[in-house]
């Protein structure tokens, strides 16, 4: 048996054997990199970031009547990152299974990693 050969075989015998949460993990992450996106595991406060991942939640939050604000996880693999649009109370397209990109200063907020208003794209179902 050639070295490819045992190489393929690895891979196959890892997929079969590992479990589906870290096989999305590593999907998410691999599609993340041929994009060109940054890692959210490498991203750190006050840097400007692309990212491209997975939307785990979405969901309205109104700390109070006059400061509505719409809070997204966006998960890459590696890292899961929360994302805010201030004054909004829902987007059309921003739903839970969504692939997104988006852009946008990071920062930190008792100790989750924040991207507020970032700009983004919906990306196609792959």
């Amino acid at each position: 048996m050639g070295s490819t050969d045992s190489g393929a075989f690895r891979r196959m015998l890892r997929k079969l054997t590992s479990d589906v949460d870290v096989l999305d993990a590593d999907d998410l992450s691999e599609d993340s990199e041929k994009a060109g996106a940054q890692r959210a595991s490498d991203c750190a406060c006050g840097q400007e970031v692309t990212m491209q991942g997975r939307l785990r939640s979405v969901e309205f939050c109104p700390e109070d009547a006059h400061a509505a604000q719409l809070q997204a996880e966006l998960y890459d693999g590696t890292e899961g990152v929360t994302l805010v649009w201030m004054g909004r109370r829902r987007i059309p397209g921003i739903e839970p299974g969504r692939t997104m990109r988006v852009r946008g200063r990071i920062s930190v907020k008792d100790g989750q990693k924040v991207l507020y208003n970032p700009y983004y794209e919906i990306c196609q179902a792959q």
